[in-house]
C-alpha cells in the first residue's frame, strides 16, 4: 500500500489526467510542483500497471502530442486512491480539531489561573 505522500500524488495525478487527457508532462510537473523526471516515472508506472494508456496524435502545428487516458482499471484505481486520500484528510482534520479543542481548554485553564492570581 502506498504511503500518504504517494497516495496524495497518485490522487492528484490521476485526477489531472482524467480532467485533462491532453495535458503534457511538463504541465503536469508544473501543476504538481514536481520534476519532469518524477512525472515521467509515475506515468510509466501507471502505464505498465494498465491504469493509463497513451494515444499519439498530431497537433495542427505538426508536433506529435499525447493524450493520457485512464483505462477502466485506472478508473477503479482512481476511486480507491480517492477514498484513501479522503480518509487520510479526514483523519488529519479530526486530529487537528482535537488539537484545537485541547489548546482551547488549555487557554481557558491559563485564563482562569490568571484571573485567580489577579483576585488575590
Amino acid at each position: 500500500m502506498p504511503n500518504d505522500a504517494d497516495t496524495a500524488l497518485h490522487y492528484r495525478l490521476l485526477k489531472l489526467i482524467e480532467e485533462r487527457p491532453e495535458i503534457s508532462q511538463r504541465e503536469l510537473a508544473r501543476e504538481l510542483g514536481l520534476s519532469l523526471g518524477k512525472i515521467n516515472y509515475c506515468l510509466k508506472a501507471f502505464i505498465s500497471r494498465g491504469l493509463v494508456k497513451v494515444n499519439n496524435f498530431r497537433r495542427s502545428d505538426n508536433k506529435l502530442a499525447y493524450a493520457y487516458l485512464l483505462t477502466p482499471q485506472g478508473m477503479e484505481e482512481k476511486a480507491r486512491v480517492t477514498l484513501r486520500f479522503f480518509q487520510r484528510v479526514q483523519a488529519e482534520y479530526e486530529a487537528l480539531q482535537a488539537e484545537v479543542e485541547r489548546l482551547a481548554r488549555e487557554r481557558e485553564g491559563l485564563e482562569a489561573a490568571a484571573e485567580a492570581r489577579e483576585e488575590q
